[in-house]
């Protein structure tokens, strides 16, 4: 898989390490860049990159630049009619965690991959495979939202069962955040973003 360069212009700190962080994860060949300014950002060559994560802010004190390059433009803000409207695409950095990654996702899936289903190269194969088909399905379900309970309930286990499974899952991808099995389980096709 080619890699590909981002940039985020963002003058937070905390924001630009969350959102490389985040897409360091679901786009492992990209490379992210952050800027804190713009003007740090135009001394770069701003046209090398594949994707401008750009502040709210940033993108209406600099919209010429931006408009101009409207495929590759994603303004960090609320869900704004001002942005809406002017057909550039917005991501809500004041959702919840799995929001935010839920729709990282779907930008990159239908971004990249033009809306088709994402070949997963990194998907063990069946001799290799890291999680019980069982695993897989309590993994599942945890991506959609399920909590201990509704997943016994719906497979028709015990809750020590399904406790067992998500100890299991843990040890074995050491992820613990459902944020984190979301986007293992997005990554390795085990769920669509769209489904989640």
């Amino acid at each position: 898989m080619e890699s590909f360069e981002i940039a985020i212009i963002e003058p937070n700190t905390l924001t630009c390490i969350g959102l490389k962080t985040l897409l360091e994860e679901i786009i492992p060949t990209a490379i992210i860049r952050s800027f804190h300014s713009f003007q740090t950002f135009m001394d770069d060559t701003p046209d090398m990159y594949a994707h401008y994560f750009i502040s709210a802010q940033l993108y209406v004190e600099h919209t010429a630049f931006f408009l101009e390059r409207k495929r590759k433009t994603i303004v960090l803000a609320s869900d704004s009619p001002q942005f809406q409207l002017a057909g550039i695409h917005v991501l809500n950095i004041y959702e919840e965690e799995e929001v935010v990654i839920r729709n990282l996702l779907k930008l990159h899936q239908h971004g990249h991959h033009k809306g088709a289903k994402m070949e997963h190269p990194t998907r063990p194969t069946v001799h290799q495979e890291i999680l019980s088909a069982r695993e897989i399905e309590v993994l599942v379900l945890i991506t959609k939202g399920f909590i201990n309970k509704e997943i016994a309930d719906k497979l028709n286990i015990s809750l020590t069962t399904v406790i067992t499974h998500r100890k299991n899952i843990t040890d074995k991808l050491g992820i613990k955040s459902v944020s984190g099995l979301t986007i293992y389980a997005v990554m390795n096709g085990y769920v669509e973003a769209d489904r989640i």
